[in-house]
């Protein structure tokens, strides 16, 4: 009996010790790199091109309203 047990135990052990054993495999993929599209909104420009070009006439015409 003790033949048996001693048996069995080490079977078990080594039941035991084969289930630690792993092995991973990490397949690297290549990056894919797209081209990233902008908008940029010109209409903060243009409002503010617009507005100097207003105070510059408007300031003209204060200029000749003070000279009449």
């Amino acid at each position: 009996m003790s033949g048996k047990l001693c048996l069995c135990s080490v079977f078990l052990g080594l039941f035991i010790i084969s289930g630690c054993n792993t092995t991973h495999e990490v397949a690297v993929q290549p990056v894919e790199i797209k081209p990233i599209h902008i908008t940029i909104d010109v209409n903060v420009r243009m409002k503010e091109a617009l507005d100097d070009f207003f105070e510059e006439i408007e300031a003209i015409d204060e200029k000749e309203e003070i000279t009449r």
